[in-house]
């Protein structure tokens, strides 16, 4: 299992990540945006959705702020994208926690998002390949507590991973035509 690591601070972090994801996506990629709008600390997946939809992302995204995939919806939601995409690869996002040194920090990983693990919810795991932006520390008795995360934080972590989305479709869509 490989992942990569970068801080949504560095300007040129966007690079670190597309470069990994380029050998993960192409024209069958899905991409599925996994939080709701009703919490900041997990509005991470629903921006990077409307994010990329406003900007014209050529592929297709499931999860927005207007129509999210969350915890109530998530049985429903993945059934109708298989449906839709079958045997399509999926790249799962999400927000996450982590240690109070890792908030702002994004990874890209060879393996799925487990939504909900870390508030203990039991949701099915989303992607074959997955980002997360770890948006709060696991320290806190109050999970996602709306108090300690900033919107600006989640905002720039979520156009910090659209960048890197559309860089790494155009590295591999540049691989292809070499």
């Amino acid at each position: 299992m490989y992942k990569v690591k970068a801080n949504y601070k560095n300007p040129l972090s966007y690079y670190d990540i597309a470069y990994f994801l380029k050998n993960y996506i192409h024209e069958n990629t899905v991409i599925v945006c996994i939080g709701t709008d009703r919490c900041i600390g997990d509005c991470l997946g629903p921006l990077v959705g409307t994010l990329l939809k406003d900007s014209n992302f050529p592929l297709p995204i499931y999860g927005t702020v207007s129509e999210p995939i969350h915890a109530l919806n998530i049985d429903k939601k993945l059934t109708e994208i298989k449906l839709t995409h079958p045997n399509n690869p999926i790249i799962g996002i999400d927000a996450c926690l982590g240690d109070s040194e890792s908030i702002g920090e994004i990874q890209a990983r060879d393996y799925p998002v487990h939504p909900g693990k870390g508030v203990g919810k039991s949701l099915p795991n989303v992607g074959e390949t997955s980002i997360i932006g770890i948006v709060d520390t696991n320290d806190n008795d109050e999970i996602f507590n709306n108090n300690n995360i900033r919107l600006s934080l989640v905002f720039n972590m979520a156009k910090m991973i659209k960048d890197s989305l559309f860089h790494a479709y155009y590295l591999y869509k540049k691989e292809m035509t070499v």
